[in-house]
């Protein structure tokens, strides 16, 4: 939008200062007039064919022509050497716009229209001069652009791979550190089980073989005693487990795959806890569910939308459900359809007393996701969603 504001006023500025003696003579010049007319309706256009050089290229041959048509010197209209401030205009947006061997055509054709209006009107020496020195300043102009452009791509290019590769890179590097932490705390929790695990194992069965073949009957501290033993085999199997669980998901996993998101992918995430989120009670299903969806969300915004950005907001109201809703600004209301990822974000969320809603509008798309708490009220009391 910008660089078309740029040629329009520079085409506003040049048509201007050759067109203005026209309006003097209107009937005289009505078909100049209607010329130009048809110019600027191919200049606006242009922008609507910027990905299909062929016809872009159709446009600025038949301006250059237009051109020719619209100052073509006769006994009443001289010819003017600023008509090649108009073809100069009119090859360096062709530059811009068009490939390389797109550039060939329009750009020929102005020449021919040049050296056409200089052999028609028989124009003296020095201006001969002066349009042969301006064509070579401006083709070098052109050519020098086209490679430096080229150039400018070409690194580019390169720049987005290697950036790509550093991307994978750090995504792997991450990985293999996971792994291997998870590694270790599969390590940790299999020499806990083995050693602690075995030897209090070991320790309630000799308590209870010493009090079955005690003569005594009651064994008050021998029972206070397999007691503690029982409940630390039972809290060292529950350590044992969560060491064997994969370190990922939770509120705490969102943060950090947001983290992650901003620094790999330069979408810009606004974060807001309300309600007391991050102390609702959530069970390691409910806040991996969670984590699953957030990321989804996430990755359908990376993929269908042109805005890098979106809004993240935790809730859980009355400690009864806890709530996400993710939303991403739009330039239009977007036609969606609920694909693989949805349906089983949203089944993930059903199985756990929970629910998915999606919504979108010419602005925003909003995704909506709840799970119910434990000891919170049914999902379907009214003011679940509002």
């Amino acid at each position: 939008m910008k660089s078309f504001l740029i040629w329009l006023t520079l085409h506003i500025v040049v048509w201007g200062t050759l067109t203005y003696p026209l309006f003097k003579d209107i009937d005289q010049h009505l078909w100049r007039l209607a010329g130009v007319a048809v110019y600027f309706s191919f200049f606006f256009l242009t922008p609507l064919f910027n990905k299909r050089p062929i016809n872009l290229t159709f446009i600025f041959s038949l301006n250059a022509v237009l051109v020719t048509f619209i100052f073509f010197p006769n006994d009443t209209y001289p010819f003017n050497l600023q008509v090649l401030f108009i073809y100069m205009l009119l090859i360096a947006e062709a530059a811009e716009r068009l490939p390389g061997r797109h550039l060939i055509v329009p750009s020929l054709l102005s020449l021919l229209s040049v050296i056409t209006l200089l052999a028609v009107e028989k124009v003296s020496i020095m201006s001969v001069l002066f349009t042969g020195l301006f064509v070579v300043l401006v083709v070098s102009g052109i050519i020098y652009y086209k490679i430096k452009t080229n150039q400018h791509q070409k690194l580019s290019s390169q720049y987005e791979q290697l950036h790509s590769e550093n991307r994978m890179l750090k995504r792997r590097v991450a990985q293999d550190e996971a792994s291997a932490r998870q590694e270790e705390r599969q390590m940790i929790g299999k020499e806990i089980h083995d050693s602690v695990g075995h030897k209090l194992t070991s320790l309630i069965m000799q308590l209870e073989a010493y009090r079955i073949q005690s003569e005594r009957k009651n064994h008050p501290q021998v029972d206070r005693l397999k007691k503690i033993a029982d409940e630390s085999l039972e809290e060292t199997r529950r350590a044992v487990k969560t060491f064997k669980q994969e370190e990922i998901g939770g509120l705490h996993g969102v943060m950090r795959l947001i983290r992650k998101l901003e620094i790999e992918s330069f979408i810009r995430i606004h974060f807001s806890v309300h309600h007391g989120a991050f102390a609702a009670p959530l069970t390691g299903e409910q806040s991996f569910a969670i984590y699953r969806a957030v990321q989804e969300g996430l990755t359908n915004i990376m993929k269908h939308s042109h805005a890098r950005e979106a809004q993240i907001t935790f809730d859980a109201p009355g400690k009864s459900i806890f709530r996400f809703e993710i939303i991403n600004p739009v330039e239009q209301a977007p036609a969606f359809k609920e694909d693989y990822g949805l349906m089983s974000m949203r089944e993930r969320l059903e199985k756990l007393g929970g629910g998915l809603e999606v919504q979108s509008n010419d602005k925003h798309f909003i995704l909506r996701g709840w799970v119910k708490l434990k000891g919170g009220r049914d999902l379907n009391d009214s003011g679940t969603l509002s």
